[in-house]
């Protein structure tokens, strides 16, 4: 089971930190991820983190949002900086069995997620 938290109403440029709580499973043996959804617009895979530790951050974000987990606390975390209206969207958490590279992971199926957290930028 998977948990985020953390979203909110922020104004462009400024900062959020989303967590994503989970239990029921171990989870350094998954590789984590974060997805978000915007009105009218795909899913978007933004960042992984995979069991070996290698990452993976989408165009969009990369430089300004930084993924991080702690394995013994089993809560992963999404800092996310510069923020821009573009970033407006429901956040999610997933988290994928033993999957070692995140180019590949971000292309397929992840097995567990997290219901969604708002995060509303205004300009």
């Amino acid at each position: 089971q998977l948990q985020a938290s953390g979203g909110g109403l922020v104004q462009a440029g400024g900062s959020l930190r989303l967590s994503c709580a989970t239990s029921g499973f171990t989870l350094d043996s998954y590789a984590i991820g974060w997805f978000r959804q915007a009105p009218g617009k795909e899913r978007e895979g933004i960042s992984c983190i995979s069991i070996s530790n290698s990452t993976y951050y989408a165009d969009s974000v990369k430089g300004r949002f930084t993924a991080s987990r702690d394995n013994a606390g089993n809560t992963m975390y999404l800092q996310m900086n510069s923020l821009k209206p573009d970033d407006t969207a429901i956040y999610y958490c997933a988290a994928k069995y033993r999957a070692r590279n995140c180019v590949a992971a971000m292309r397929s199926n992840w097995h567990s997620w997290g219901q969604g957290t708002q995060v509303t930028v205004s300009s």
